[in-house]
């Protein structure tokens, strides 16, 4: 009897090792890691990419720093190089890359593109995802047709998505201009973020996602240096915009 007894005990203390054991290793188990991989990334744009240091400043760089503390594994592509000055972070060197020309329009934009995507390609490789900035921006300011720049960026899309068929792009829900410029402007600005949502809808393939990034909301004049571009504080809005969507890509 007093052997049963001794088994019996023998057993549950047995079964409550491995019960406690299981649960401690549970609780221990480290946090699964997302994807940290993002790849090549094309800025496409006109001034607001490409930036203008000290008049004004691009995302780029304030976006940059965050992949990079975010440990993500990218690459900033594009056939233009950033000639400005910026101090390293975390002992890299700033990826100046991007494909970013001041005053350009869309079909200017579009053109350039189209004249540089296979040298972007052999050189730097194939474009993963695309940051498609202020889509007809310059052509509201020089007064061309609105239905222009649609048609322009359907376009540059149709390009990226013959290059690489899962190309994920984001295009932007610009930020606006400065309140005081023309109604005209202002009103062009918002036509077009209601717009891009359609473009967004009907260039999205079962490879290729067009995503859409909302610029406009919360955005004000003291985000501007001057009538349309960033300075230093409205960058890192643009860009923190930016990385919530990239960093929801590799969740």
């Amino acid at each position: 009897m007093k052997s049963l007894i001794r088994s019996s005990l023998y057993v549950l203390l047995f079964l409550s090792i491995m019960v406690f054991s299981s649960c401690n290793q549970e609780s221990a188990d480290p946090t699964p890691t997302s994807n940290q991989t993002i790849g090549r990334i094309l800025p496409i744009g006109a001034s607001r990419v490409q930036g203008k240091r000290p008049d004004h400043e691009s995302y780029r760089y304030d976006l940059w720093k965050m992949l990079v503390n975010a440990e993500k594994n990218f690459d900033f592509i594009g056939s233009q190089i950033d000639e400005s000055t910026y101090l390293t972070f975390q002992g890299k060197e700033f990826d100046k890359e991007h494909q970013g020309r001041g005053g350009f329009t869309s079909v200017q934009i579009l053109e350039l593109l189209r004249n540089t995507i296979d040298q972007i390609v052999a050189e730097l490789g194939v474009p993963d995802v695309v940051l498609l900035g202020t889509p007809g921006g310059n052509d509201g300011l020089q007064g061309l047709p609105f239905e222009n720049a649609v048609q322009n960026t359907h376009a540059i899309i149709d390009l990226l998505q013959a290059t690489n068929p899962n190309v994920t792009i984001i295009i932007e829900q610009a930020a606006p201009p400065r309140s005081t410029l023309s109604k005209e402007l202002i009103a062009d600005n918002e036509r077009m973020n209601e717009e891009v949502i359609n473009i967004a809808a009907a260039q999205t393939t079962s490879t290729s996602k067009v995503i859409t990034v909302d610029m406009y909301t919360g955005f004000s004049d003291a985000l501007l240096a001057d009538g349309v571009h960033y300075n230093a504080a409205g960058a890192r809005f643009i860009a923190e915009r930016y990385f919530e969507t990239l960093n929801n890509l590799t969740d």
